[in-house]
């Protein structure tokens, strides 16, 4: 075992302690690639691509349109997808799958396109709006990332 994943694996070891009936997982680099929360983060000889992880097990499915629900309901996550497509640093491509995903959602619940679009133009210009001057800020280095990865284990 190398000496840095000592250092990581012993913190991870005592949190794993500390209730039984939860387990934290690291998170390690496969194929110069580690997901995230949502992010999937790849990593280049020169850079670093981000895009937009979905689990094995995320079902498209959120509230049909047909519902008795109110508007506002059934754009929530239409309204999620959409403000962490424009928001999140992601590679042009991802941003275009991303959208093709909230495509195939609209029209697998029944939801009319336009209103759809529309969200996209109100949450573009909020955006826009809220965008503050980065001109005199200067780079500031980031750290490291300790990456655990909580799956319930509770017995019932």
């Amino acid at each position: 075992m190398l000496k840095t994943q000592i250092c990581v694996t012993r913190p991870l070891l005592c949190v794993n302690d500390t209730d039984k009936h939860w387990e934290f997982k690291l998170s390690e680099e496969e194929n110069n690639n580690i997901n995230y929360f949502y992010l999937s983060i790849h990593r280049n000889t020169s850079c670093i691509d981000i895009g937009i992880c979905r689990k094995p097990t995320h079902i498209d499915v959120t509230i049909q349109f047909s519902s008795n629900h109110p508007l506002e309901h059934k754009l929530v996550a239409f309204n999620f997808c959409i403000n962490r497509m424009l928001t999140l640093p992601i590679i042009k491509q991802a941003k275009q799958h991303e959208w093709k995903i909230v495509h195939a959602i609209d029209q697998n619940i029944g939801f009319p396109l336009h209103i759809v679009r529309n969200l996209k133009k109100k949450l573009t210009a909020n955006i826009k709006n809220k965008t503050p001057n980065h001109n005199n800020t200067t780079n500031q280095k980031m750290g490291n990332i300790l990456v655990l990865q909580s799956t319930n284990t509770k017995d019932n």
